[in-house]
């Protein structure tokens, strides 16, 4: 019984050669619809930068959706990771950061304030802001604006 000795791993990798066994599908883009309407993942449209604005360490962006030049909407996911910062910077059209995960610190016109999971940030247009990750584990933002046409 030559079968019985062989590991579950070999008998894989033999019905595979084989042709006998499909093996799972790796995630995959989901198709656009008819309507343009579409489906993203994190995975998808992860980029690794420095922090935006002249901030320090590095950021993971998620620009979702960021091929389609007509949506209005710009819908954005960014991982501060520890020691990173967005910098300060002028705003020239209203922003809103919504923390989802870690702690960091907003300055919001030369005021800084303690921001954590739950806190929705509105930034105006003629005002100036920033953020940094201040603990152990990533600052985790939503960040929404209207695109320029």
């Amino acid at each position: 019984m030559i079968i019985r000795t062989l590991s579950a791993a070999t008998l894989v990798i033999a019905a595979v050669a084989w042709g006998s066994v499909a093996l799972p599908a790796s995630p995959q883009a989901a198709p656009a619809s008819a309507t343009g309407s579409r489906i993203q993942r994190d995975a998808e449209v992860a980029v690794r930068q420095p922090g935006p604005h002249e901030g320090t360490g590095f950021t993971t962006a998620y620009p979702f959706f960021a091929d389609l030049k007509d949506l209005r909407l710009v819908f954005r996911k960014r991982a501060l990771h520890p020691g990173a910062s967005i910098g300060v910077h002028a705003q020239e059209d209203d922003e809103i950061y919504y923390v989802i995960s870690g702690t960091g610190e907003y300055t919001l016109d030369g005021k800084t304030i303690a921001v954590s999971p739950g806190t929705a940030l509105l930034t105006r247009r003629g005002s100036t802001h920033g953020l940094r990750q201040t603990g152990k584990d990533d600052l985790v933002v939503l960040i929404t604006y209207l695109n320029k046409p």
